[in-house]
């Protein structure tokens, strides 16, 4: 028996010792051949870069790590950088290309190689592909349009079937990459985005895959990841925050999460070192989701055509000081379908939808020396047709929204708009109903906007029809309501209560101030009004002023006077110097009396 088992003790160590001369024999050989074919494959790999780009493109690299056993292979500070007197002379017969690119890397890996298969029968098959922490440098250049004489109809399999069978990759990762864009101009860097992630998931290229229509670019998709954006706008007033940007051909799919806006100074202080009135904007969106993206068409035509785009839940809260001298800019050229015509891409959006939006637009008053706040509570939008398309807009060159919010948090506001996309003037039409409520709510905007005080009133119901452009809005408004009564304001002293205006108040009470529509035996009023936008004012300020025009004529208080801009900000000066010699004279009054 201890015979046996020794006998069984020899034959494993037997066999043991063969497994490890095999092992030895297959590591020497290993280094053998990986000594043997380093020197081949860096040349194979550099002269593959220069001619396969058409000595556009050289690469360069330290070393290059193989282990033949486990087909994995490593390449070490690569640098592959495009030629700039190959880019200038194809520059100069018009064939260069618009994008040049530059990459940086500390290493490439490539995990299980098939290095023989791809050797002798020409087909490249690897589990991965990993480039760890990438420098990306994409270079725009301006130049002419290439003849189409140049175009390369082939496919891409037919370009590379003379010397490769197929290509097959499971996974081509890209992590922690630093991507920037440059002007080849100016060299001065447009855009950068640190920490962004791609996957490539399972890249084929044979006979068959061009022909697949369920891959993307032969692939079967292609996602990313970008965490931790942040940016500082060019004026410095502003920082741009983004948590997460994903996105996926396979899905068409893009999703923004976390994006906000903020102002690096408080209101006041923001608005002073402006110098004259400037919108400061601050900003908070949870989510913006892309769905149904043609990343194809985004590619190959630099087109953006999304099926839908759903923005919100966010907070936008926008301010302004009217005690600053108006930045003499037309505001028509900043309404929304206005602006969609200077995106620097054609657009077109099948569908908007904005939900649970909450909005507030303030303005300091430096008359009654307050701030009032107009807020529209979770606000909800579907837009239709959201395109600067040229081709979109010969098809359909109209944009219709649906709105609906709670106008200060308790009263019910809905709105149509129809924009006209293709309108020099800004041409746009909107009609709505405002539903019941108590006329007080609207005190936290009257009193220190208009100095007006609602000390009662019931709205039954609001109903507007108007048209407006650039120029103004003309249009009808029905006001009906009850039991209305107003208090007129002084403007406000520094360090005082607002006081009424006990006679005037009586007086507009008594013979201006109609308190009821309709009447007890007239038929119900309505307002034709016709309304001059100021060119500082914006799109908002046309729609909520176009409709107040409305309102007074039918309470009676008759049109709001037009003022220039040099006259509001003359009565803005005297107002300050009346206030500087009431503030001298009380100091006089309190001397004298120390004395």
């Amino acid at each position: 028996m201890a015979q046996e088992q020794k006998s069984k003790h020899r034959l494993w160590k037997w066999i043991a010792g063969i497994f490890l001369t095999i092992i030895f024999v297959l590591g020497i050989a290993a280094l053998y051949l990986s000594a043997k074919w380093k020197p081949l494959l860096t040349e194979k790999i550099k002269d593959g870069v220069y001619n396969g780009s058409h000595h556009l493109y050289k690469i360069d690299f330290k070393n290059i790590h193989l282990n033949l056993l486990t087909g994995s292979a490593t390449i070490d500070s690569v640098y592959l950088f495009p030629d700039t007197a190959v880019f200038r002379q194809l520059k100069k017969n018009n064939m260069a290309p618009t994008h040049l690119f530059e990459f940086k890397m500390s290493a490439l890996k490539l995990t299980r190689v098939g290095i023989l298969t791809a050797y002798f029968k020409k087909k490249i098959d690897m589990n991965a592909i990993i480039l760890d922490r990438p420098s990306i440098n994409v270079i725009y250049n301006k130049v002419p349009k290439r003849p189409d004489t140049v175009k390369d109809e082939r496919t891409l399999y037919e370009q590379i079937s003379k010397t490769l069978k197929s290509i097959h990759v499971r996974n081509i990762k890209i992590i922690d990459a630093d991507f920037d864009y440059i002007s080849g101009a100016t060299g001065k860097t447009l855009n950068a985005v640190k920490h962004l992630n791609v996957n490539v998931k399972d890249l084929l290229l044979d006979s068959l895959s061009q022909y697949d229509t369920t891959r993307f670019y032969y692939t079967k998709d292609i996602s990313f990841e970008l965490t931790g954006y942040k940016s500082l706008s060019k004026d410095k007033m502003y920082t741009m925050k983004v948590d997460t940007i994903t996105g996926s051909a396979i899905g068409k799919t893009v999703k923004i999460i976390g994006f906000k806006m903020i102002p690096t100074y408080p209101e006041m202080q923001f608005s002073k070192i402006n110098k004259v009135q400037k919108d400061r904007y601050s900003l908070s969106f949870e989510e913006f989701k892309f769905s149904g993206v043609d990343f194809i068409k985004l590619n190959t035509e630099g087109r953006l055509h999304a099926q839908s785009l759903k923005i919100g839940p966010a907070k936008v809260a926008i301010f302004l000081n009217r005690d600053l001298p108006p930045a003499g800019v037309n505001k028509g050229n900043n309404f929304p379908h206005m602006a969609l015509k200077r995106l620097p891409i054609e657009t077109i959006i099948d569908t908007l939808n904005l939900r649970q939006i909450d909005l507030a637009y303030t303005e300091y008053n430096p008359l009654s020396q307050k701030t009032g706040t107009i807020s529209f509570h979770k606000l909800t939008a579907k837009i239709l047709n959201v395109t600067n398309d040229s081709l979109q807009l010969t098809k359909n060159n109209h944009a219709l929204a649906n709105v609906t919010a709670n106008l200060q948090k308790v009263i019910k506001i809905n709105v149509d708009l129809d924009f006209n996309l293709t309108a020099e003037n800004g041409a746009f039409s909107y009609k709505g109903t405002i539903g019941g409520f108590d006329m007080m709510a609207l005190n936290p905007l009257s009193k220190p906007l208009g100095q007006v005080e609602i000390e009662s009133g019931q709205v039954q119901k609001v109903y507007f029809n108007i048209a407006a452009n650039k120029a103004g809005s003309s249009g009808t408004v029905h006001f009906n309501y009850t039991n209305l009564k107003i208090k007129l304001l002084k403007d406000s002293e520094e360090g005082e209560p607002v006081k009424k205006k006990g006679l005037l108040s009586f007086l507009a009470n008594t013979l201006l101030v109609k308190d009821g529509n309709p009447g007890k035996d007239d038929a119900p009023r309505t307002a034709n009004i016709s309304f001059q936008r100021p060119p500082g004012a914006s799109f908002f300020n046309l729609m909520w002023k176009s409709v107040f025009v409305g309102i007074r004529e039918i309470v009676g208080l008759g049109a709001v006077p037009m003022k220039s801009p040099k006259q509001v900000q003359e009565k803005i000066k005297d107002k300050k110097e009346e206030r500087k010699e009431k503030r001298e004279e009380k100091r006089e009054e309190k001397s004298k009396q120390n004395s």
